[in-house]
């Protein structure tokens, strides 16, 4: 017999609105609310949504570890939300957070600040006018 997570407590309206990953999982962005900086991917499923929106601080889903984690109850890098909106394919969360600290696991202010592959239109060879 195998057990089943209990159901979640996400609003029923926004649970069928998610278009989730074979996984149950949706991407969510974090971006800091006033700089538009985007910080970190995390994944969050129903429930981990639920939280997120209903504590005020961002709680994901830790794929390597198999349980939720809250951003900041470990390393006292806190996100506090601000907004949590729906991309227009329903796939996709942009929570745009207070951050507090670093938001990567590094110690890094962002996850995308060590491996820039490609800055500027002169490098893209796209003029600039048509991006």
């Amino acid at each position: 017999m195998t057990s089943t997570p209990p159901p979640s407590s996400l609003n029923p309206e926004i649970a069928a609105r998610l278009k989730r990953s074979a996984d149950g999982l949706v991407p969510a962005i974090a971006q800091q609310y006033d700089t538009g900086e985007v910080l970190m991917l995390g994944w969050m499923d129903d429930e981990a949504l639920h939280r997120t929106l209903t504590t005020g601080r961002c709680t994901y889903w830790s794929r390597s570890r198999r349980e939720y984690w809250v951003k900041g109850d470990t390393s006292g890098h806190f996100q506090w939300v601000r907004s949590v909106a729906l991309d227009c394919d329903a796939d996709t969360l942009l929570v745009k957070v207070d951050q507090v600290g670093a938001a990567c696991h590094t110690g890094a202010r962002t996850c995308f600040d060590e491996d820039v592959l490609l800055t500027g239109a002169a490098d893209s060879g796209v003029p600039a006018d048509d991006q």
